[in-house]
Parts: C-alpha cells; structure tokens; sequence
C-alpha cells in the first residue's frame, strides 16, 4: 500500500474511534436516563414537651411631660430586670425589644360640631422586654412578679425547645420510613420490585405554631402565681426518594 494511502487510513480510523467516543457516551447517558424509577414523599412527625418560654413584656407610663413619662418607666423597668435577673434569668435571655416615646393628645369638637386642633395632654413611654426562661417551674411566679413591678402590657408566650435536634432527627426518619413504606405498597401493587434508592431530597422542616397565652395585663387583677399549660411542641419533616425498578 503506498505511503500516502496508508497514512490516510490511519487518520480515517482515529477519527471514527473519536467520534464513537462521545457517541457511546451520549447511548450510556441515554439508557441511565431511561430506567424506570419511582419517586414518593413522605412526611414524619416527633413532637416533644417544651423546655423553655419566650415571653414579651412592657412597661407602659404616661405623664404631662416626657421626662416624668421617662423616668417612672426607668423605675419600674429597672426593678422588673432586677428582680428577673435575682431569680436566676441570665444575662443573655433579657432583651430589650423596643421602647418609644408617643405624644399624647386629645381631640375635641366646638360648640358647632367642628373639630379643633388637638391639644398635647402629655407623653407616653413604651419600653419592651424580651425574656427567655428556661426553667418552666418558675414561669407562673415570675410573670406575677414582673406584674407586680410594673409589667402592664404584654403577655405572649411562646413555649419551645432549646436544642430540637433529638426531635427533628426522629422526624427526619420517620419521614424516610414513611416513603419507603409508600414505595413498597406501590410497587407491590403494580407488580414491580422496588430496587436500589436513585436520590434522596430533603423538604422543608416545619414546626407548627407553639402553644402559647396571650393577655393584655391588667395587674391589679393578676393572681399569685399564673396558671400556665405548656403542652407538646411538634416537628414535621419532608423527604422525597426516587427508587429505582428493578425490571
């Protein structure tokens, strides 16, 4: 065969090999593609007794002037964060979560019906707390002894937990046992079996609205200690798992 000719041969056949190579790559892609899978959600629960309250508190006072306004909310706030803090509430689970200073006015009507300028009758200040307590046994008495202080607003109370991960690990597997019992009903079903898991997709992680009280404080009427139910907190976890049918 002369040089020419066999030199061209050469090249013809690495470049159909190099072609081929992508090629096989493209029908491998393709068949993985095409294998029959199943993919189901399932959904799991745990839910726990709450360790710990965050509770929302305020002081409100209101004077002819600000300062006055000021300095009687200074007072009682003062003395609520020293008794809490007497009462072992740490450092870290106090937190100021808004203050306010508000003109206060009042709106009258002439002789004639007509509305006149308002008049400035004093000041208003708003000074809210944030506390975390962890010790649930104290809760009822704490919150009688900040009423007595001064606390005169306020009164949320969410109940939760510290540290969930024992909780949302249970959820997470209960979420996973749940799909695999739907992919086996299902299987079985259509007469298949169920084979090896493809991928695995975790959802959202929920935790449903706490327990919680809500008053508006009216403490003159506040007993000793508040009657309180802390319940059981809920944590819901997702997954989606695609198996794949073994044929």
């Amino acid at each position: 065969m002369p040089l020419m000719k066999t030199r061209d041969f050469v090249v013809a056949a690495v470049l159909g090999a190099s072609l081929l190579v992508p090629a096989a790559g493209a029908f491998a892609q393709e068949a993985r593609q095409r294998e029959a899978i199943i993919t189901v959600t399932g959904e799991g629960h745990s839910a726990i007794a709450p360790d710990m309250a965050i509770v929302t508190l305020s002081v409100v006072k209101q004077a002819k002037s600000a300062k006055d306004a000021l300095d009687a909310n200074n007072k009682a706030m003062g003395a609520v964060l020293a008794t809490l803090k007497d009462s072992g509430i740490a450092e870290r689970d106090l937190q100021t979560s808004g203050f306010s200073i508000q003109p206060q006015f009042v709106f009258q009507n002439d002789k004639n019906g007509q509305q006149l300028p308002p008049t400035l009758s004093g000041y208003q200040v708003n000074n809210g707390l944030t506390v975390r307590v962890r010790d649930l046994s104290k809760l009822g008495a704490l919150l009688d002894q900040a009423v007595n202080l001064g606390i005169n607003q306020g009164g949320d109370i969410q109940f939760t937990n510290d540290k969930p991960d024992s909780a949302l690990e249970e959820a997470r597997k209960n979420a996973v046992a749940d799909a695999a019992a739907k992919a086996k009903t299902l299987t079985e079903a259509a007469g298949v079996k169920l084979g090896r898991v493809v991928a695995i997709n975790e959802g959202a992680i929920v935790t449903p609205p706490q327990p919680f009280m809500r008053a508006a404080m009216d403490m003159a009427a506040a007993p000793k200690a508040v009657p309180l139910a802390t319940g059981e907190n809920s944590y819901n976890a997702s997954v989606s798992i695609t198996y794949a049918i073994e044929q």
